[in-house]
C-alpha cells in the first residue's frame, strides 16, 4: 500500500469538518506542552455523559491551560437520525462549564455506527496539536498534568477484556486472524506481540479499550485510523470473515493505528488513566458497582451544584441514581475487593436487581 504522507503535499484531513481550520506550523512536542483533550458529544444518553465529563475535568483541573474539546457529529445522509445535541440547556451548559463544541461531518460511518464518531471526530481538532482522546463515559477523579504523556508514542486503554476475536474450534486462532490484520496493512506483525505470554493467549496479541488514546498529531491519526477501519469493513482478510465486527471495529483497527505511529503497550505508568486520574465508567450502574468510594464522591460532589442538578435530572440513570439514592443500594450490592471477573456478570446482576439504567 502506498505510504500516507503528512509532508502537506497530502491534504489533511480526509473528511474536513465544519469550520476547519488550516494547519498550525508544527512544533516540537513535549511532555510539559499544552494538549487538546477531546471527547465525543451527541443527542442522548452521551450529552449527559459530558457534562459530568466536562464537571469533574474541571474540578479536578482547574488551571488546565489547554482546551477541552467535544466533537458534535453534524446531520447528513449518512444518518437516521439528528445525531445533534437535542437539549439546549446541555449546550448551555456545557459552553458555561468551559467545554468548546466543534461541529464535524461523519461522511463515513453515520449512524450504521456511532462509535465512528471517535475516529472522524479527530478531525474537528487542530493539525499538529498533540490530542487525549477519551470516551464521553469518563469521570476524572485526579490531575490529568500528572500523566507523562509521551506523544511520540502513542498507546491506550489496557483496560479491556477479550472481547474480540473469538476463536472457533475449527477456525483461525489468535495469531493468524490477528497477522492476517497485520499482512493486510503492510506492518509488522511480530513486533507487536507480547512474548512474555503464551502463544494463542489473547493477550500475547496488541489489544486495547478504544476509551482513551492519545498521539501528537490528530490528522495523522485520524487518517490511519479511518483506513484501517474503513478498509477491514469492506474487505477484511479471509481469516476473520466470520469474525463480529460491530461494535469492535475502532478497536479492532485502534492496535494497528498505533503499531504503525510508533506506539506500543504500556507507554504510561500504570494506576494514573483508568485510576486516581480518570475512571471509564461505560454506564452509570457500572460505576455505582465497580468504581473506589473516591470516584462516586466526586460524582456525587460534582453533580450537586443547582445549574447541573436541573439539567441532568432529565436524563434517567443520573435522576433514579445519583438524586433518588438508588446508586448507593446498588453500591451495596457489590464488594469492591471481590467483584465478579466479568463485566457481563456484573451487568446480570444489576439487571436482576432493575437497577439497570441507561
Amino acid at each position: 500500500m502506498q505510504e500516507i504522507s503528512h509532508d502537506g503535499s497530502d491534504s489533511i484531513p480526509l473528511f474536513a469538518p465544519i469550520g476547519y481550520r488550516s494547519a498550525k506550523p508544527k512544533r516540537a512536542v513535549t511532555v510539559a506542552q499544552d494538549y487538546n483533550v477531546f471527547a465525543i458529544v451527541q443527542g442522548g444518553r452521551l450529552e449527559y455523559e459530558a457534562v459530568l465529563f466536562v464537571a469533574s475535568f474541571f474540578d479536578k483541573n482547574p488551571n488546565f491551560t489547554g482546551r477541552l474539546i467535544l466533537g458534535e457529529p453534524q446531520p447528513s445522509e449518512r444518518w437516521e437520525y439528528d445525531p445533534r445535541i437535542q437539549n439546549p440547556q446541555v449546550r448551555r451548559l456545557l459552553q458555561d462549564l468551559g467545554a468548546e463544541i466543534i461541529p464535524f461531518q461523519n461522511g463515513v460511518f453515520g449512524s450504521r455506527y456511532p462509535n465512528g464518531n471517535k475516529i472522524i471526530g479527530l478531525t474537528a481538532l487542530p493539525d499538529n496539536e498533540p490530542f487525549v482522546f477519551f470516551d464521553t463515559d469518563t469521570i476524572f477523579t485526579g490531575r490529568l498534568n500528572a500523566v507523562p504523556f509521551d506523544f511520540d508514542r502513542p498507546t491506550a486503554s489496557m483496560k479491556r477484556e477479550n472481547t474480540w476475536p473469538e476463536v472457533d474450534l475449527y477456525g483461525p486462532g489468535y495469531g493468524e486472524m490477528w497477522k492476517s490484520l497485520y499482512d493486510k496493512f503492510e506492518l509488522d506483525y511480530a513486533s507487536s506481540l507480547d512474548l512474555s505470554q503464551p502463544d494463542e493467549y489473547w493477550k500475547r496479541y496488541l489489544y486495547f479499550n478504544a476509551g482513551w488514546f492519545f498521539y501528537k498529531d490528530p490528522a495523522e491519526f485520524a487518517t490511519y485510523f479511518t483506513h484501517y477501519a474503513s478498509e477491514i469493513e469492506r474487505d477484511p482478510p479471509w481469516q476473520i470473515e466470520t469474525q463480529q465486527l460491530y461494535p469492535w471495529l475502532d478497536q479492532i483497527a485502534l492496535p494497528l493505528v498505533i503499531h504503525k505511529l510508533g506506539g506500543a503497550r504500556d507507554t504510561l505508568p500504570s494506576g494514573l488513566l483508568d485510576g486516581e486520574v480518570s475512571w471509564h465508567y461505560r454506564y452509570l450502574p457500572l460505576l455505582y458497582a465497580t468504581a473506589p468510594d473516591e470516584t462516586v464522591e466526586v460524582l456525587e460532589k460534582v453533580l450537586a451544584p443547582n445549574p447541573i442538578k436541573k439539567v441532568v435530572k432529565a436524563h434517567e440513570p443520573f435522576r433514579r441514581l445519583v438524586f433518588q439514592g438508588k446508586g448507593r443500594k446498588l453500591r451495596d450490592m457489590f464488594d469492591r475487593d471481590n467483584l465478579p471477573r466479568k463485566e457481563q456478570a456484573i451487568r446480570q446482576q444489576i439487571k436482576k436487581a432493575n437497577m439497570w439504567y441507561r
